[in-house]
């Protein structure tokens, strides 16, 4: 299995709570996804607060007119440090994703830290290569672009 990384940074010229507020919260995903792909949070576990063990299960369109399932678990939380959430069920044979924020001079720097795997082998291996590899960056550099709106 060929496991593929993609990592990004972004300043944010807010507070480590700030950035944490927005960023453990399920519901703010939504703004953050490309509208395209149609994300929708069908269930979150427990409470709205992040905790380890936690279950999220949403429904999007990564391909225009093809719905995935996803569950994922929040597996890690060290408030207001990083969590971790990996896929339990979905598209991948592997989906770990890092969060980690930092506090720096006027501001928060955020990372993401995505390990992930396709299915198929070979076959997933050129998957990645002519589109699943390109989707993943555009869904974080739309992130990027979202976030730097939203919060300069």
């Amino acid at each position: 299995m060929k496991v593929y990384t993609l990592k990004t940074k972004q300043f944010l010229p807010i507070s480590i709570s700030e950035a944490w507020d927005f960023f453990s919260s399920p519901r703010n995903l939504k703004d953050i996804t490309p509208s395209h792909m149609r994300f929708d949070i069908k269930y979150i576990s427990g409470s709205e607060k992040m905790y380890a063990g936690q279950i999220i299960r949403y429904k999007l369109q990564p391909v225009p007119g093809v719905p995935v399932s996803w569950t994922t678990e929040i597996t890690h939380v060290n408030e207001p440090h990083f969590f971790v959430d990996e896929q339990r069920f979905g598209p991948y044979s592997l989906w770990h994703h890092q969060h980690r924020f930092k506090e720096v001079d006027g501001g928060v720097e955020m990372e993401d830290e995505v390990n992930y795997a396709i299915p198929l082998g070979w076959l997933g291996q050129l998957a990645n290569w002519l589109f699943v590899g390109k989707k993943v960056k555009a869904i974080f550099d739309y992130r990027f672009k979202v976030l730097e709106e939203r919060f300069n």
